[in-house]
């Protein structure tokens, strides 16, 4: 199977790199052992999108985040997080087997997949989760139209 594929149908740039990923994090498995993956540096947190009829919903993966220091922004079609992850300083004198938590400021730029009224932006935190719930336009909404007989 090849690394790369050329553009066909329903050929996306973003899926490719992802599986390309995968299979670099499968050699590093099967060269260093179990736990040894590339990780994806810089994307933090975590997101996933959803949809209705009425709203797009944006939940990120913030635990340990203070929900008062967020910077939340819609700017051009984009959803702007910003803060700052505080880890507690460990003992100077300590050995790491394994350190994946990292700290310090992120900022993630998420792309909206649909317009959105940011005069109707409403964000919410429970249990280290983000809820973000951003207003569709209704001039974008799905309309049912009804047909007149002649």
């Amino acid at each position: 199977m090849p690394i790369f594929t050329f553009r066909e149908p329903g050929w996306s740039p973003m899926q490719e790199m992802e599986r390309l990923q995968r299979r670099m994090g499968r050699l590093f498995e099967e060269t260093f052992g179990p736990g040894m993956t590339l990780r994806r540096p810089g994307v933090y947190p975590l997101v996933n999108i959803s949809e209705d009829h009425d709203y797009l919903y944006v939940r990120a993966e913030l635990p340990g985040i203070n929900p008062q220091e967020l910077e939340i922004t819609v700017h051009e079609g984009n959803l702007i997080l910003r803060g700052e992850r505080k880890i507690p300083a460990e003992e100077k004198n300590i050995n790491y087997h394994r350190r994946e938590r990292e700290s310090g400021y992120f900022r993630r730029v998420v792309s909206l997949p649909a317009p959105v009224n940011p005069d109707k932006v409403d964000a919410s935190y429970k249990d280290g989760i983000l809820t973000v719930k951003l207003a569709k336009p209704e001039e974008i909404k799905p309309r049912v139209i009804k047909v007149k007989s002649a």
